[in-house]
């Protein structure tokens, strides 16, 4: 009896706004899930014309001019991929074989895999040193390549768990039913559009995002995708660095509040900055379909539209984070981390064929030795995402939708 327990595309949609009118004095801009660089370049030449001191705005009260650290970067300060890769030798895979089989032994509930029980005494020192790459290095790390298909779905699951609490043992909560394992896989030709509420269940692209409420967002490749599907990844210290400098308006945007879409929960949304800075660090938290909708996830019609100026800065920020953003080699059987405070993530749209299926796994962690101080708005969602016990830690072994994006339609 296995310890895992298993949990029970086409663009997007712009949200209907025309019910919006009764309630605030403005309509939703617009704007939908796929940002349009015309549409973008028409709204800040018209919100310039019409202000032409936007640019002069001051920043808000103890935000830098510009941010110095090595989570500044661009795509081009790369040249080789060696400089973010680890690649596994064949000891470090038989240790981690005999990690399996140690874990197996012990008869536990995978919720309390951790670097204790999953023991790696040489790969294990390894891992923590990428963990403290990821949170005062570059913020991102590769780790090259798992042998899948030499083992169970349930074993990939174990060895991808058991390798990552290393970089971040504490898990968070994907799912409503205490599931912290979440599968981004394309379930469109098993479910209707109006089921499906978010990219990563398509084979849309995805646009520069972070997870919300995760230190660490790691994926680990089971298969790559017959075309397309490239992960890419930008720094937002390289992107705020931009606004700082050239749209200072659009940084005191963005650290002001917004309505946070909570998809007919109660309350309907709740209030806060996508950007912050705090022990000197920049810390931005957004993801566009929040303000804009995804397929059979609309924007909500009782809550605020978002304005102008936000509409501006939502696309801002995705057209700089692309203009600096890295392409990774995502190899079947790797497991990339990034650190989700300071670096945005993106995935190409993709193809696959009957005998090739882009499937990944995905963990949101936190290292409490090492996690950054949050600001008091992220507080409660943190708390919520981590507040799950081992044992109540579930693991889906097969692909599902998960509650947080499931349509209303």
């Amino acid at each position: 009896m296995t310890s895992v327990t298993a949990a029970t595309s086409s663009q997007s949609q712009a949200s209907d706004t025309s019910t919006q009118t009764s309630k605030w004095s403005w309509t939703q801009p617009d704007v939908s899930y796929h940002p349009d660089r015309e549409k973008w370049e028409q709204r800040t030449a018209k919100r310039l014309a019409e202000d032409p001191s936007l640019t002069s705005t001051p920043l808000p009260e103890g935000f830098p001019k510009k941010a110095e650290s090595p989570l500044v970067w661009e795509g081009k300060d790369w040249k080789n991929e060696a400089q973010w890769v680890f690649t596994l030798s064949e000891e470090h895979l038989k240790e981690i074989a005999v990690a399996v089989k140690h874990y197996h032994g012990l008869g536990l509930h995978f919720g309390h895999i951790s670097p204790k029980t999953f023991p790696l005494p040489t790969l294990g020192p390894i891992l923590t040193s990428l963990s403290q790459e990821l949170h005062y290095g570059r913020g991102f790390a590769v780790v090259r390549t798992i042998p899948v298909s030499s083992y169970s779905k349930e074993d990939n699951i174990l060895i991808y768990v058991g390798i990552s609490s290393y970089i971040g043992a504490t898990r968070g909560l994907q799912d409503a039913n205490g599931g912290v394992l979440s599968h981004i896989k394309d379930l469109s030709s098993s479910f209707r559009a109006g089921q499906i509420g978010g990219p990563a269940y398509t084979t849309d692209k995805q646009v520069f995002h972070t997870d919300m409420g995760a230190d660490i967002v790691s994926l680990f490749a089971l298969e790559i995708a017959k075309e397309g599907g490239i992960s890419r990844i930008s720094s937002s210290w390289r992107v705020y660095n931009e606004l700082a400098e050239k749209r200072p308006d659009l940084v005191k945007v963005l650290s002001e509040d917004w309505a946070v879409d909570e998809w007919g929960r109660d309350p309907p949304y709740s209030n806060r900055p996508l950007l912050y800075y705090l022990d000197e660090k920049i810390i931005i938290q957004y993801a566009r379909r929040y303000f804009t909708g995804f397929q059979g996830l609309p924007r909500s019609k009782d809550i605020p539209p978002i304005t102008e100026a936000q509409a501006e800065a939502l696309d801002a920020l995705h057209f700089l984070a692309e203009k600096y953003s890295l392409g990774l080699n995502f190899q079947k059987g790797d497991i990339q981390y990034i650190n989700n405070l300071s670096v945005f993530h993106a995935r190409d749209g993709f193809k696959d064929d009957e005998k090739q299926r882009r499937h990944l796994l995905r963990l949101w962690q936190r290292n409490e030795e090492l996690a950054w101080k949050l600001p008091e708005p992220l507080k409660p969602l943190w708390k919520k995402t981590y507040d799950v016990t081992p044992e109540e830690q579930t693991f889906a072994v097969n692909p599902v939708i998960r509650d947080a994006v499931k349509g209303k339609n």
